[in-house]
């Protein structure tokens, strides 16, 4: 793995200051059933160590286990592919709801900026640290087959915009990787995956609610 630099850019977000040292205890951290931590408060500031019982990790099983339907847009990934994203989409919504509940971050909502004074609220960092978390765990578990985990990633760097972090998958057939980013919406919404230039390139979904309730003055990316 390499430093987390490039993901600690944007920690000031919120009120506090996170420990690097815990950032990354975190991020390399081996995620099991019996014990895994969470982030909020902007920029892990917060961290719970929670837990997932046999029965709530079947909710996940069964996702991958599901019968969904592949649009063939996605060329040249497999459909077997393409449904096996759309699984971990739906799967990091699911580990949301449930680990929300525990953790205290179930009224976590789009974006941060306009949201920063509500409890257990996460900003992109949280974000990206807790869906890669959840990402090993499928892999771990030998749900996800044709996709490996990477680094996070930031775009921007305050260079070119506002700073934004994402958790990142590679399809192992094309090595073509994809952002799976769970910001852009409120917790329990299946993540946004998509290929990672496209989310590079400043991607913000025409639904998101951050693109409805921010005044013109503040920024989209954080």
């Amino acid at each position: 793995m390499r430093p987390l630099l490039f993901s600690l850019l944007c920690l000031f977000v919120l009120n506090s200051e996170a420990a690097v040292s815990d950032i990354n205890r975190i991020y390399h951290e081996v995620p099991t059933l019996d014990g895994f931590d969470i982030c909020s408060g902007g920029g892990c500031v917060e961290i719970k160590r929670v837990s997932l019982t046999p029965e709530e990790w079947q909710k996940i099983v069964f996702i991958f286990n599901a019968d969904l339907s592949a649009p063939n847009a996605e060329q040249p990934s497999t459909p077997e592919a393409v449904q096996e994203r759309k699984r971990i989409a739906l799967a990091v919504g699911k580990l949301e709801e449930l680990v929300g509940v525990k953790a205290g971050t179930s009224t976590d909502r789009a974006g941060t900026f306009d949201n920063s004074s509500y409890p257990g609220q996460l900003d992109c960092n949280d974000e990206a640290i807790n869906t890669t978390t959840y990402i090993r765990l499928m892999y771990q578990y030998g749900l996800i087959k044709l996709h490996e985990v990477e680094d996070m990633r930031t775009r921007n760097f305050f260079f070119t915009g506002w700073p934004h972090t994402t958790a990142v998958i590679q399809e192992i057939a094309t090595g073509h990787r994809f952002a799976v980013d769970s910001w852009f919406y409120d917790n329990g919404v299946p993540a946004t995956i998509l290929p990672f230039e496209q989310w590079k390139s400043g991607y913000v979904p025409e639904d998101s609610p951050i693109r409805h309730t921010r005044s013109a003055n503040k920024p989209v990316d954080q």
